[in-house]
């Protein structure tokens, strides 16, 4: 496979710390410094994206078909549904629970995935990011 889209910034990233992450997760709480490669989203409008920025909705679905980030997002989108007596807050604290919301919000749109759209319904109240969702439909 040809990666156009520099998946393998994800993969390194992953390396050394999916494991943590996805056992803090778990546990029903998430590390900051792991939200950008473990739940990526759009980068921002400003432009100051971040390595693990993601540059369109064809990104995303290229994230998702790449077998070790696409299986690992999905590990870790079901992990949320054991912690369904918390909210993405409690978990995740505001700035990272947004975060979580627009990344969901991408995934969900880049595959239509029963899994991604039920997290939106449990977590967000059936509710996207709107900012993602206008960011992708000015770039299509």
């Amino acid at each position: 496979m040809i990666d156009e889209y520099h998946l393998e910034r994800f993969v390194a990233a992953q390396a050394e710390a999916y494991d943590d992450a996805i056992d803090i997760l778990r546990r029903g709480a998430m590390c900051t410094p792991y939200m950008d490669f473990i739940f990526p989203r759009l980068g921002r409008e400003d432009g100051d994206d971040g390595a693990y920025a993601l540059s369109s909705l064809d990104e995303a679905r290229a994230y998702l078909e790449f077998a070790p980030l696409g299986g690992r997002y999905r590990e870790s989108v079901e992990t949320l549904f054991r912690l369904v007596q918390t909210s993405a807050r409690e978990v995740f604290g505001d700035v990272d629970a947004a975060k979580l919301h627009a990344s969901l919000t991408l995934f969900a749109e880049a595959s239509n995935e029963v899994l991604l759209r039920s997290v939106l319904i449990t977590w967000f109240d059936n509710m996207v990011d709107e900012d993602t969702i206008v960011r992708i439909n000015r770039d299509a």
